[in-house]
Protein backbone atom coordinates (compact mmCIF):
# COMPACT_ATOMS: atom_id res chain seq x y z
CA UNK A 1 0.00 0.00 0.00
CA UNK A 2 1.85 3.06 -1.47
CA UNK A 3 -0.95 5.88 -1.61
CA UNK A 4 -2.43 6.22 1.97
CA UNK A 5 -5.27 9.19 2.54
CA UNK A 6 -6.37 10.00 6.07
CA UNK A 7 -9.37 11.43 6.17
CA UNK A 8 -8.93 13.44 9.54
CA UNK A 9 -5.48 13.93 10.93
CA UNK A 10 -6.20 14.48 14.38
CA UNK A 11 -5.30 12.22 17.22
CA UNK A 12 -6.49 8.75 15.74
CA UNK A 13 -6.00 9.55 11.96
CA UNK A 14 -2.60 11.25 13.14
CA UNK A 15 -1.16 8.55 15.08
CA UNK A 16 -2.14 6.02 12.01
CA UNK A 17 -0.32 7.83 9.43
CA UNK A 18 2.99 8.19 11.93
CA UNK A 19 3.43 4.09 12.33
CA UNK A 20 2.20 3.61 8.90
CA UNK A 21 4.60 6.06 7.68
CA UNK A 22 7.18 4.20 10.05
CA UNK A 23 6.62 0.87 9.16
CA UNK A 24 5.90 1.18 5.54
CA UNK A 25 8.52 4.01 4.80
CA UNK A 26 8.00 3.84 1.04
CA UNK A 27 4.17 5.32 1.65
CA UNK A 28 2.92 8.59 0.60
CA UNK A 29 0.66 9.79 3.27
CA UNK A 30 -1.84 12.01 2.13
CA UNK A 31 -4.16 14.16 4.54
CA UNK A 32 -8.17 15.16 3.95
CA UNK A 33 -9.54 17.50 6.86
CA UNK A 34 -12.38 19.82 6.82
CA UNK A 35 -10.31 22.09 8.76
CA UNK A 36 -7.21 23.85 6.76
CA UNK A 37 -5.27 24.58 9.42
CA UNK A 38 -5.16 20.95 10.69
CA UNK A 39 -3.95 20.04 7.13
CA UNK A 40 -1.45 22.86 7.16
CA UNK A 41 -0.56 21.78 11.03
CA UNK A 42 -0.15 17.92 10.23
CA UNK A 43 2.36 19.01 6.95
CA UNK A 44 4.68 21.05 9.12
CA UNK A 45 4.87 18.20 12.07
CA UNK A 46 5.52 15.68 9.09
CA UNK A 47 2.38 13.86 10.19
CA UNK A 48 1.55 13.53 6.49
CA UNK A 49 3.17 14.47 3.56
CA UNK A 50 1.12 16.07 0.69
CA UNK A 51 -2.64 17.49 1.14
CA UNK A 52 -5.12 16.05 -1.36
CA UNK A 53 -8.70 16.45 -1.35
CA UNK A 54 -11.79 13.93 -2.32
CA UNK A 55 -11.80 13.62 -5.85
CA UNK A 56 -8.00 12.12 -5.15
CA UNK A 57 -8.92 9.38 -3.14
CA UNK A 58 -9.63 7.56 -6.64
CA UNK A 59 -5.78 6.97 -6.92
CA UNK A 60 -5.90 5.35 -2.94
CA UNK A 61 -4.47 2.45 -2.23
CA UNK A 62 -5.98 2.62 1.91
CA UNK A 63 -8.52 5.34 2.93
CA UNK A 64 -8.82 5.59 6.73
CA UNK A 65 -11.61 8.03 7.94
CA UNK A 66 -10.70 9.17 11.33
CA UNK A 67 -14.06 11.75 11.47
CA UNK A 68 -16.84 12.04 14.08
CA UNK A 69 -19.26 9.46 13.40
CA UNK A 70 -22.09 11.45 12.31
CA UNK A 71 -19.70 13.16 9.30
CA UNK A 72 -18.65 9.37 8.49
CA UNK A 73 -22.37 7.99 8.00
CA UNK A 74 -22.58 11.22 5.53
CA UNK A 75 -19.07 10.58 3.81
CA UNK A 76 -18.53 6.86 3.18
CA UNK A 77 -20.87 6.33 0.45
CA UNK A 78 -18.89 9.29 -1.10
CA UNK A 79 -15.89 7.98 -0.39
CA UNK A 80 -16.53 4.15 -1.51
CA UNK A 81 -17.98 5.74 -5.24
CA UNK A 82 -14.53 7.37 -5.57
CA UNK A 83 -12.55 4.64 -4.13
CA UNK A 84 -11.00 2.10 -7.52
CA UNK A 85 -11.57 -1.65 -7.02
CA UNK A 86 -8.77 -2.03 -6.01
CA UNK A 87 -9.13 0.66 -2.96
CA UNK A 88 -9.49 -0.68 0.04
CA UNK A 89 -11.89 1.78 2.81
CA UNK A 90 -11.75 1.56 7.06
CA UNK A 91 -12.86 3.86 9.72
CA UNK A 92 -12.06 3.96 12.92
CA UNK A 93 -15.78 4.97 14.64
CA UNK A 94 -16.79 4.14 18.46
CA UNK A 95 -20.23 3.49 17.16
CA UNK A 96 -20.53 0.42 14.41
CA UNK A 97 -24.10 -0.49 13.29
CA UNK A 98 -25.10 2.94 12.15
CA UNK A 99 -21.73 3.46 9.64
CA UNK A 100 -22.03 -0.23 8.29
CA UNK A 101 -25.93 0.45 7.67
CA UNK A 102 -24.76 3.30 5.58
CA UNK A 103 -23.26 1.38 3.22
CA UNK A 104 -24.70 -2.09 3.52
CA UNK A 105 -26.12 -1.82 0.19
CA UNK A 106 -23.28 0.54 -1.51
CA UNK A 107 -22.13 -1.44 -4.84
CA UNK A 108 -18.33 -1.22 -3.83
CA UNK A 109 -19.16 -2.30 0.12
CA UNK A 110 -16.85 -4.88 -0.34
CA UNK A 111 -14.41 -2.68 -0.58
CA UNK A 112 -15.16 -0.87 3.14
CA UNK A 113 -14.07 -2.32 6.53
CA UNK A 114 -15.44 -1.82 9.34
CA UNK A 115 -13.30 -0.96 12.44
CA UNK A 116 -13.02 -0.08 15.86
CA UNK A 117 -9.18 0.42 17.46
CA UNK A 118 -9.76 0.95 21.02
CA UNK A 119 -6.87 3.97 21.56
CA UNK A 120 -6.50 7.23 22.16
CA UNK A 121 -6.12 9.64 24.49
CA UNK A 122 -8.51 13.30 25.70
CA UNK A 123 -6.80 15.35 23.21
CA UNK A 124 -7.21 16.43 19.82
CA UNK A 125 -5.76 17.56 16.39
CA UNK A 126 -2.75 16.69 14.83
CA UNK A 127 -0.34 17.94 17.56
CA UNK A 128 -1.97 15.20 19.80
CA UNK A 129 -0.97 12.50 17.17
CA UNK A 130 1.85 9.82 18.97
CA UNK A 131 3.61 7.46 17.31
CA UNK A 132 3.07 3.37 19.21
CA UNK A 133 -0.65 4.99 20.57
CA UNK A 134 -1.73 1.36 19.04
CA UNK A 135 0.85 -1.03 20.47
CA UNK A 136 -0.96 -4.18 22.20
CA UNK A 137 -4.16 -2.26 21.77
CA UNK A 138 -7.31 -3.82 20.39
CA UNK A 139 -8.79 -3.35 17.07
CA UNK A 140 -12.28 -4.68 16.75
CA UNK A 141 -13.45 -5.64 13.53
CA UNK A 142 -17.00 -5.87 12.47
CA UNK A 143 -19.34 -7.74 8.76
CA UNK A 144 -15.15 -8.80 8.15
CA UNK A 145 -17.23 -11.16 5.58
CA UNK A 146 -18.52 -8.39 3.65
CA UNK A 147 -15.02 -7.39 2.82
CA UNK A 148 -13.21 -8.43 -0.29
CA UNK A 149 -10.56 -11.77 1.42
CA UNK A 150 -7.18 -9.95 -0.54
CA UNK A 151 -8.28 -7.01 1.02
CA UNK A 152 -8.88 -8.20 4.51
CA UNK A 153 -5.26 -9.58 4.38
CA UNK A 154 -4.00 -6.20 3.78
CA UNK A 155 -5.82 -4.47 6.20
CA UNK A 156 -4.98 -7.21 8.62
CA UNK A 157 -1.45 -7.18 8.08
CA UNK A 158 -1.20 -3.38 8.27
CA UNK A 159 -2.56 -3.43 11.77
CA UNK A 160 -0.11 -5.98 12.96
CA UNK A 161 2.51 -5.00 11.83
CA UNK A 162 1.96 -1.17 14.21
CA UNK A 163 1.25 -3.73 17.33
CA UNK A 164 -2.58 -4.49 16.94
CA UNK A 165 -4.37 -7.18 17.92
CA UNK A 166 -7.31 -8.01 16.39
CA UNK A 167 -11.37 -9.47 17.32
CA UNK A 168 -13.84 -9.86 15.67
CA UNK A 169 -17.71 -8.81 16.50
CA UNK A 170 -20.79 -8.03 14.66
CA UNK A 171 -22.20 -4.42 14.72
CA UNK A 172 -25.19 -4.93 17.22
CA UNK A 173 -22.59 -6.48 20.07
CA UNK A 174 -20.23 -4.06 19.25
CA UNK A 175 -22.16 -0.95 19.96
CA UNK A 176 -23.55 -2.58 22.87
CA UNK A 177 -20.61 -3.71 24.61
CA UNK A 178 -18.72 -0.48 24.12
CA UNK A 179 -21.38 1.09 25.94
CA UNK A 180 -20.51 -0.23 29.06
CA UNK A 181 -16.73 0.08 29.07
CA UNK A 182 -16.24 3.47 27.14
CA UNK A 183 -19.32 5.37 26.21
CA UNK A 184 -20.30 5.38 29.63
CA UNK A 185 -17.12 6.46 31.18
CA UNK A 186 -17.02 9.44 29.04
CA UNK A 187 -20.30 10.66 30.42
CA UNK A 188 -19.07 9.73 34.10
CA UNK A 189 -16.28 11.92 33.15
CA UNK A 190 -17.85 15.03 32.09
CA UNK A 191 -20.57 14.69 34.91
CA UNK A 192 -18.24 14.64 37.37
CA UNK A 193 -16.40 17.59 35.96
CA UNK A 194 -19.99 19.22 36.04
CA UNK A 195 -20.46 18.13 38.82
CA UNK A 196 -17.38 19.88 40.65
CA UNK A 197 -17.38 22.74 38.31
CA UNK A 198 -20.78 24.06 39.56
CA UNK A 199 -19.26 23.54 42.90
CA UNK A 200 -15.85 25.20 42.56
CA UNK A 201 -18.35 29.09 41.72
CA UNK A 202 -19.29 28.42 45.53
CA UNK A 203 -16.13 27.28 47.34
CA UNK A 204 -12.69 28.44 45.17
CA UNK A 205 -10.17 26.11 47.49
CA UNK A 206 -12.10 22.85 45.69
CA UNK A 207 -9.47 22.41 42.77
CA UNK A 208 -6.42 23.70 45.05
CA UNK A 209 -7.30 20.36 47.13
CA UNK A 210 -7.95 18.15 43.63
CA UNK A 211 -5.28 15.65 43.29
CA UNK A 212 -3.97 12.42 41.03
CA UNK A 213 -7.45 10.54 41.56
CA UNK A 214 -9.57 13.47 40.28
CA UNK A 215 -7.44 14.42 37.88
CA UNK A 216 -7.23 10.85 36.31
CA UNK A 217 -10.81 10.49 36.96
CA UNK A 218 -11.75 13.21 35.09
CA UNK A 219 -9.23 13.03 32.58
CA UNK A 220 -11.96 12.26 29.81
CA UNK A 221 -14.04 15.21 30.35
CA UNK A 222 -11.56 16.92 28.29
CA UNK A 223 -12.50 15.51 24.77
CA UNK A 224 -13.78 16.43 21.82
CA UNK A 225 -17.63 17.56 22.66
CA UNK A 226 -17.58 17.10 18.82
CA UNK A 227 -16.57 13.98 18.63
CA UNK A 228 -18.52 12.42 21.62
CA UNK A 229 -22.38 13.82 21.21
CA UNK A 230 -22.79 12.02 17.69
CA UNK A 231 -21.50 8.90 19.31
CA UNK A 232 -24.15 9.45 21.84
CA UNK A 233 -26.53 10.28 19.69
CA UNK A 234 -26.09 7.26 17.01
CA UNK A 235 -25.39 4.76 20.58
CA UNK A 236 -28.37 6.55 22.22
CA UNK A 237 -30.38 3.28 23.29
CA UNK A 238 -26.96 1.12 24.55
CA UNK A 239 -25.99 4.20 26.52
CA UNK A 240 -29.70 4.78 27.94
CA UNK A 241 -29.40 1.17 28.82
CA UNK A 242 -26.31 1.55 30.62
CA UNK A 243 -26.78 5.25 32.24
CA UNK A 244 -30.14 3.17 34.12
CA UNK A 245 -27.57 0.79 35.78
CA UNK A 246 -25.31 3.47 36.50
CA UNK A 247 -27.76 5.41 38.05
CA UNK A 248 -29.13 2.85 40.24
CA UNK A 249 -26.07 1.51 41.02
CA UNK A 250 -25.12 5.22 42.46
CA UNK A 251 -28.70 5.77 44.00
CA UNK A 252 -28.22 2.30 46.07
CA UNK A 253 -24.79 3.35 47.17
CA UNK A 254 -26.27 6.84 48.73
CA UNK A 255 -29.00 4.44 50.26
CA UNK A 256 -26.58 2.27 51.76
CA UNK A 257 -24.69 6.16 52.86
CA UNK A 258 -27.72 7.71 54.17
CA UNK A 259 -28.32 4.15 56.54
CA UNK A 260 -24.67 4.05 57.72
CA UNK A 261 -24.43 0.91 56.46
CA UNK A 262 -20.55 1.02 55.99
CA UNK A 263 -19.82 -2.71 56.31
CA UNK A 264 -22.04 -3.09 52.85
CA UNK A 265 -20.36 -0.37 51.50
CA UNK A 266 -17.11 -2.21 52.12
CA UNK A 267 -18.58 -5.38 50.52
CA UNK A 268 -19.77 -3.49 47.31
CA UNK A 269 -16.14 -2.17 47.11
CA UNK A 270 -14.52 -5.39 48.17
CA UNK A 271 -16.58 -7.12 45.00
CA UNK A 272 -15.58 -4.52 42.98
CA UNK A 273 -11.96 -4.71 43.47
CA UNK A 274 -11.92 -7.71 41.16
CA UNK A 275 -12.21 -5.35 38.10
CA UNK A 276 -8.17 -5.33 38.77
CA UNK A 277 -8.15 -9.33 38.06
CA UNK A 278 -9.83 -8.66 34.73
CA UNK A 279 -8.09 -5.52 33.79
CA UNK A 280 -4.83 -7.19 34.11
CA UNK A 281 -5.70 -10.08 32.64
CA UNK A 282 -6.39 -7.70 29.73
CA UNK A 283 -3.03 -6.33 29.72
Amino acid sequence: MKNIYMIGVGLIGGSFAIDIKKHHPEAIIYGIDANENHLNEAKELGVIQEKATLDDIKNADLVVVSIPVDATVKLLPIILDKISDNGLVVDTGSTKEAICKAVEHHPKRRNFLACHPIAGTERSGPTAAISGLYVGKTNIICEVEKTTFKLQEKALKLFTDIGMRIRYMDTVSHDKHIAYVSHLSHISAFMLGKTVINKERNERDIFDMAGSGFESTVRLAKSSPAMWTPIFKQNKENVIETLEEYINNLQHFKELMQQDNFSEIFNEMENTNYIKQILNGIK
